[in-house]
């Protein structure tokens, strides 16, 4: 048993006044969002034309703290002549907005400091009335509703009903297994949703085969082929739609819409064309989801290990020829599912080095090729002549990363990433072995003067 973080979400149906409750406390979060924002960025842009001045470092105006505390206790202050209409709504609506706002300055802080290692963040925007509508709720009279299980409470907004049964959770808080500490209110898809974050003490059953290892080889033409041999045929549910999706956008383009260099607002036609893409993006979404669900969890409660690769997929969704492909398979989403929910059943994760020729090295023998084209689907061994189909064979590659690493994988619970496996000698580099491209004047000069001197170490190149 572990206790960990989980979402509940379910799907709100509130009625005319409970809707309109909902939209005026996202503007409540979203106008607090833009009075700090502005504030910071008004203090910070001061504070650069005093320096551009030629004034020091302790001459120029004071900082103004944003952390969530320091924006609450300003707000607070001035509230009463900014917004003195907070009061008709939940203080949670002003309060989620300000610590929505420290979160992001904070990440963008990190990120220009070097403190924070993923790609650069940049600094936060204001949010227009247009963009997403999202409320959170920290504090207050929010949860399940002890009447029935059909319904949920929420500040200030009362008893709202739901789409769906909230037993499953209702049964975790009444056997006391579980405690809600927060609920957001986001407005998606044409429909409010509420998200219970959850503290959950959770049993998740124990593999089926707990000292078998599987690797996992994503791909378009398959969502997924196994070192076991199994082959998940990919559902393309975005090329299925494709057909429904051209016919409405074709006929959006011939309805009046939007236009603001015109001050043109869109006709009701154009309205409700944009609602039915809209409703079939959120069909594809959701049976994707519920394929992706059901292929993580089956290789979850199958194998005590699994072996993925560390793909590039935001660099594949820079190709423009197969961009939709990649998206409609939803390879990080994949990964994003294997890696909480082997966690939460004890199941070891690899995840294999970005480098690692899993589709260019022979499962069989261990010779990596120089170089294999993305058009041919069936691996050959050139030293064997083994003949396998090229995405089983790269899964079989990374099964045996864990297999050849430690025969003792199931008792350890953290390994560091990349490629133990060492693959015999080979004089190709570069992409193809994953190795770094050797200092000098060429690659072949390099190669060469390796190949002779492991040429005492590998008895075929005798």
């Amino acid at each position: 048993m572990s206790t960990v973080l989980q979402a509940y979400r379910f799907a709100l149906d509130p009625n005319t006044t409970q809707d309109a409750a909902l939209r005026s406390h996202c503007g409540a979060q979203r106008f607090a969002f833009n009075w700090g924002l502005a504030r910071v960025k008004s203090n910070l842009g001061q504070r650069d034309a005093e320096a551009s001045c030629g004034l020091a470092a302790d001459e120029l105006i004071p900082h103004v703290g944003w952390s969530a505390y320091s924006l609450r206790k300003d707000w607070n202050q001035a509230k009463n002549q900014i917004a003195p209409w907070w009061a008709e709504n939940s203080k949670e609506a002003c309060s989620s907005g300000l610590a929505n706002l420290a979160s992001a300055l904070k990440i963008w802080s990190d990120s220009k400091s070097g403190k924070r290692q993923d790609r650069k963040v940049g600094f936060p925007k204001f949010r227009g009335k247009r963009g997403g509508l999202s409320c959170r709720f920290t504090t207050g009279s929010f949860g399940l509703d002890e009447s029935d299980r059909r319904h949920v409470k929420l500040p200030r907004i009362g008893t709202v009903r739901t789409h769906e049964s909230t037993r499953k959770l209702a049964r975790h808080v009444g056997r006391g297994t579980a405690r809600i500490r927060s609920a957001t209110v986001p407005y998606q898809s044409g429909r409010w949703f509420v998200s219970f974050s959850v503290e959950i003490a959770r049993t998740d059953p124990a593999p089926a085969q707990p000292h078998t290892a599987v690797g996992v080889d994503l791909g378009v033409k398959s969502l997924a082929v196994l070192s076991t041999g199994e082959i998940v045929p990919n559902p393309k549910h975005l090329e299925v739609s494709q057909r429904e999706l051209r016919r409405l956008q074709r006929q959006a383009s011939r309805r009046v819409g939007p236009d603001r260099r015109a001050n043109q607002k869109p006709s009701n036609r154009w309205r409700k064309t944009q609602a039915r893409i809209e409703k079939l993006h959120t069909r594809i979404a959701n049976a994707r989801r519920d394929e992706l669900n059901k292929l993580t969890t089956h290789l979850v409660r199958t194998h005590g290990a699994i072996v993925l690769e560390d793909l590039n997929v935001s660099g594949m969704m820079r190709n423009r020829r197969i961009a939709r492909h990649v998206a409609g398979v939803g390879m990080a989403e994949i990964r994003r599912q294997i890696e909480y929910k082997a966690a939460w059943a004890k199941v070891h994760c690899h995840i294999a080095d970005r480098w690692y020729p899993s589709s260019k090295t022979c499962s069989d023998c261990g010779g990596v090729k120089a170089k294999l084209r993305l058009s041919e689907r069936t691996f050959t061994c050139d030293r064997r002549g083994m003949s396998m189909d090229r995405d089983l064979n790269a899964a079989r590659n990374l099964a045996a990363l864990v297999e050849t690493s430690s025969h003792s994988w199931w008792a350890t619970e953290n390994e560091p990433d990349g490629n133990p496996y060492q693959t015999p000698c080979s004089g190709a580099v570069g992409t193809a072995t994953g190795r770094p491209r050797p200092d000098g004047r060429g690659q072949r000069r390099a190669a060469r003067r390796r190949l002779r001197n492991t040429s005492t170490h590998c008895p075929e190149r005798r």
